[in-house]
């Protein structure tokens, strides 16, 4: 098949989705422009903030749920099955079950002053289910932490071009923020002053690469711990200082890169040459059913996201009206990234130059940076394997810093701890432990725990919906469809942690997998409460 073809059906596809889709699910969820939101009622200068504008908004939130996950897992979905399962599913999910669980989710934080939803699960099915889903969430958000600290080292190590963009969007950020908030500077005024030297430092980063390799025999593990110095500083930082504003700037970057990547696929045309279905089954990757649908799990659906959505979105959305672009036209960009990414791979590179590449440790960003390129080619030249890094790495540094400051609210919640800077080194510190291993062995569960976070918050926004005499339809069916998914994808990876003699990932899925099931049983019980209480009132 025409790479262009594939690239059509997914964007008129989504589109499609937005307005049909996405103006039922906003219907159910009732929308009142004039109902005052958190940011407003709730302001701190620190966590609730109103935004700017809703681009600003739309930047940070879709920077965050993307991650380097929509664009890894596509990759490596193609390698082990083939695009066509893949493609499929990326569409499928992104509009009937990822966009209704991240916009859900925004809403419900909302109407209940910011909480997580977490919080919202102990308000409606109680304290004993708001602490199974609060340690669920918690060790989730510690493997999103683990992984996309890896990831992002990894990217630093092995293309030193991206160095300098990287870490230089930081004070950019700082600028730009200060120029909005503090200095009355026009919010197009400070765009384009932050885009001019985004611009610069990626010109600067291809002639001046900086390396560590020199003065360092691991330079893996020292810009892991670079990257999560950074996460922890930028996590107890007030939002609109860095988070906001950064986020806001890479966006542009972002959009950047997909824009330009679905030109190039106009330009130059492709066909397809991996093929649609490579086998049912593959070595590493699994079973297609249930290891693909947990492989691409941020392309589609993501628990991770209800965490942003209720963590940080939710606090500085300044009026419901933007809530559909924002919560469910965020989930819709991120699936047309993942299609990308797949395209990239699918028809960027030839499939013995795939396999070849898929066997090095950093295959997956190395495939999709070299597939991007070779479709932007005509529009860079050589510039597009650095133009993809640097996308990708702005997305890892992204959700890296916004993971470590979710999970420090909930590590504050959880443990009631009343020091965030005692409650944030526990995150780092477990989680560098964990990303010191390949991360591609945690890769799998972390998808599969990702999904469940997803299952579990589709469960309580089912409760919550339940409970204010609403359609539970549109969250219990995709529910179900995802217990069944990553409880499978667990007790997998379960059974070859077991094989492998690895016990502290053994532990922690096993873990994961109980509590899964108990918070599933808990949910049912109240649906059962609920329905037996509206028949005994009709009767």
């Amino acid at each position: 098949m025409n790479a262009l073809t594939l690239a059509l059906i997914s964007l008129g596809f989504l589109y499609a989705g937005y307005r049909i889709y996405g103006k039922l699910i906003s219907r159910l969820w009732d929308l009142n422009p004039n109902r005052p939101t958190p940011a407003h009622v709730k302001r701190d200068s620190t966590d609730y903030i109103p935004a700017k504008h809703w681009s600003v908004l739309f930047g940070h939130h879709f920077a965050s749920i993307a991650g380097a996950a929509p664009i890894i897992g596509p990759v490596l979905a193609v390698y082990y099955w083939g695009w066509a399962g893949g493609f499929l599913w990326i569409l499928l999910g992104s509009v009937f079950l990822g966009a209704v669980h991240d916009f859900s989710s925004l809403i419900a934080s909302i109407r209940n002053g910011g909480q997580s939803v977490a919080a919202i699960c102990r308000d409606t099915l109680g304290r004993k289910a708001n602490v199974i889903f609060s340690v669920f969430l918690w060790l989730a958000l510690v493997f999103v932490v683990a992984v996309f600290a890896a990831v992002g080292a990894g990217t630093l190590v092995s293309k030193p071009e991206v160095v300098l963009p990287a870490l230089g969007i930081i004070p950019v950020a700082v600028l730009v923020g200060f120029l909005i908030y503090r200095a009355g500077v026009s919010q197009v005024i400070a765009t384009v002053i932050g885009i001019i030297l985004l611009g610069a430092l990626l010109i600067g980063g291809n002639y001046y690469p900086i390396t560590i390799s020199g003065w360092t025999d691991n330079p893996q593990t020292v810009w892991m711990i670079i990257l999560l110095l950074y996460a922890f500083v930028a996590s107890v930082l007030p939002v609109n200082i860095l988070l906001q504003p950064r986020d806001y700037i890479s966006t542009f970057l972002l959009f950047f890169g997909l824009f330009f990547g679905y030109l190039g696929i106009v330009i130059s045309n492709p066909s397809l040459s991996s093929p649609a279905f490579a086998g049912a089954s593959h070595p590493v990757g699994g079973p297609l059913w249930p290891m693909l649908f947990v492989t691409i799990a941020c392309g589609a659906i993501s628990g991770f996201h209800s965490v942003v959505a209720s963590g940080t979105t939710s606090k500085q959305l300044a009026s419901e009206k933007n809530a559909p672009i924002i919560g469910y036209g965020g989930m819709l960009a991120e699936g047309a990234l993942a299609v990308l990414a797949l395209i990239a791979v699918a028809a960027g590179l030839k499939v013995g130059v795939y396999s070849e590449i898929m066997m090095a440790e950093e295959a997956p960003i190395k495939a999709f940076a070299i597939g991007y390129g070779n479709l932007t080619r005509p529009l860079f030249g050589n510039y597009g394997i650095l133009i993809a890094v640097t996308v990708l790495n702005a997305f890892i540094i992204t959700t890296l810093d916004t993971a470590t400051r979710i999970s420090r609210y909930l590590t504050e919640e959880l443990f009631s701890l009343k020091n965030k800077y005692l409650s944030t080194t526990i995150i780092i510190g477990f989680a560098f432990y964990l990303a010191l291993g390949s991360w591609k062995k945690i890769w799998p569960i972390f998808g599969a725990s990702n999904q469940l976070v997803a299952t579990l918050a589709l469960l309580v926004l089912s409760a919550y919906l339940l409970s204010k005499k609403r359609k539970t339809l549109y969250t219990v069916i995709p529910a179900i469809i995802m217990f069944f998914t990553s409880g499978g994808a667990l007790l997998w990876q379960l059974n070859k942690f077991i094989k492998d003699g690895n016990y502290i990932l053994t532990f922690i899925t096993g873990l994961l997998f109980l509590l899964a099931l108990y918070m599933a049983f808990l949910t049912l019980n109240y649906f059962i409460k609920e329905r037996k209480g509206k028949t005994t009132n009709s009767g």
